[in-house]
């Protein structure tokens, strides 16, 4: 039985992620404290997201209503699994990602660092935001948050590649959001008389049993192509359009806030919208399921021709973003299981693989594939993160990405959809590929052609230590799986 629960107290990490950012700008003079400010955002949002975990596995949703604005839209907070297996991921690794900005923007010697930093937090607030959203009028708030926050990270480098990669991520996410999602807040709303999200059973969404179901089914649509930021095809170019940011803005990217977000987005719409029954009902889920399997299988395809490294990473995660709708959109408690375990599994391993990308750039220089011949050996501790990152999106035991990958194969078994088990089996061989590629060239391949090894060596401290720190707990949420199944199996009472 699940219960809510009036209490200001999920108000806490939302205060600490909106304070942090002015405490950086009033930093900004002694670079020490302005990083020290940071670091300490990302501790204490941790911390008190933590505290939230004991009351959420006992059963409670924690609720705070901050602003009514008029009948049925109100800024809402509200706290149950699905919350904290976002949130938590957000703010542990937002510490993990400072150290890797002092290493990298230090070693590059990179311009407007307090900017940079500065929207760095407020991504972060509106991933909490989002993950905390109890409703869909506060969700979108924070969902445009991350969308602007981020755009001065995208056009860091401020050239004219950043510029066209920017107008692209704004074309696709504001775009989308402005002519998709914001109609169906605006039809749910007529529809039903409120935003709220239903979150204490997610067998029943919030649409009365007697509404017109092409409606529903017209608005049900609209929020999957509104919600660009989850990247499913044909919505996904600004993904690798906006790898022309700095290597931490891709790991923000890409594991920590922007596509989290939206895989979030339509798991929380999903469970806490139009709720189990509906997508049954109405034959929603399977028809997500089949578009999520082909963006599996073609981003993985996609990947494999691209010698860029960061290209290829962001073609995977276009590829693996999908594994958690196809979890959700199969509407079973295995891959629901599956589904909302991979949001944190992915963001441990995708964060290591970017970050180990950003280390190989500070050490080498190098960005193409076919010049990492042996440069493996002269990087071993970034290597071997980045080759314990790879086994998890190829779905390797013991580490994190086998356990979701397993349940997320139980449950399309229990669908009878053997084309979704088959996309499944067929995106882990081309895993294997494109990421067995890069390993055995950076261990065992030639140097490419004018390339000294000699001259190479690991990355700034800064740096390695958080990328292996991230690999090692890829491997021990593999051994401890209960760590985020627990979060699932919240959401099934």
């Amino acid at each position: 039985m699940v219960d809510t629960l009036q209490h200001w107290g999920v108000l806490i990490p939302l205060i600490i992620t909106f304070l942090t950012p002015i405490g950086i700008y009033l930093a900004r003079h002694n670079i020490n404290v302005r990083e020290g400010v940071s670091f300490l955002g990302g501790i204490l949002t941790f911390a008190s997201v933590l505290a939230l975990v004991p009351g959420v596995l006992e059963g409670e949703v924690y609720d705070y209503t901050l602003l009514v604005l008029m009948e049925g839209i109100k800024i809402r907070i509200s706290v149950d699994g699905l919350s904290l297996i976002f949130a938590l991921v957000a703010s542990f690794l937002w510490i993990f990602a400072t150290s890797y900005n002092i290493g990298y923007m230090r070693s590059l010697k990179e311009h407007a660092q307090t900017r940079y930093y500065i929207c760095f937090a407020v991504a972060i607030f509106g991933a909490v935001g989002v993950a905390f959203s109890g409703n869909l009028f506060t969700l979108y708030l924070f969902y445009e948050v991350i969308t602007f926050c981020t755009c001065p990270l995208v056009a860091h480098h401020e050239d004219d590649e950043a510029y066209l990669g920017m107008r692209k991520y704004v074309i696709y996410l504001l775009g989308a959001s402005k002519l998709f999602l914001f109609p169906a807040l605006i039809l749910t709303y007529f529809m039903v008389g409120h935003l709220d999200f239903n979150m204490t059973d997610i067998s029943t969404g919030i649409f009365p049993e007697d509404a017109n179901t092409t409606v529903v089914t017209i608005i049900y649509i609209l929020f999957i192509a509104g919600i660009a930021k989850a990247a499913l095809i044909p919505f996904h170019n600004w993904l690798p359009s906006a790898m022309v940011a700095p290597t931490p803005v891709s790991g923000l990217l890409h594991a920590v806030a922007v596509v989290k977000a939206g895989v979030f987005c339509i798991s929380r719409v999903i469970l806490s919208i139009f709720g189990l029954d509906t997508m049954d009902a109405l034959y929603l889920g399977i028809p997500t399921a089949y578009l999520a399997a082909f963006t599996i299988v073609t981003a993985s395809v996609i990947a494999m021709t691209k010698d860029d490294l960061k290209a290829r990473l962001a073609y995977s995660t276009v590829s693996q973003l999908s594994y958690v709708i196809i979890g959700i959109a199969m509407i079973n408690t295995l891959s629901i299981a599956g589904g909302t375990m991979h949001i944190a599994h992915h963001a441990f391993s995708k964060i290591t693989l970017f970050f180990a990308a950003g280390a190989i750039y500070v050490a080498t220089k190098q960005k193409k594939i076919s010049n990492l011949g042996g440069i493996g050996r002269r990087m071993p501790w970034t290597f071997g993160a980045f080759s314990l990152a790879a086994l998890s999106m190829i779905g390797v035991p013991p580490v994190s990405g086998f356990i979701s990958k397993w349940y997320l194969l139980l449950g399309s078994l229990e669908t009878g959809h053997l084309v979704l088990l088959g996309a499944l089996l067929a995106s882990t061989l081309l895993n294997a590929y494109y990421f067995g590629e890069i390993i055995y060239r950076a261990f065992f391949g030639a140097p490419a052609p004018g390339v000294d090894l000699n001259k190479y060596s690991e990355a700034p401290l800064f740096m390695v230590v958080p990328i292996v720190a991230a690999a090692v707990i890829s491997v021990l949420l593999g051994i401890f799986p209960e760590t985020f199944y627990q979060f699932s199996q919240i959401l099934s009472r």
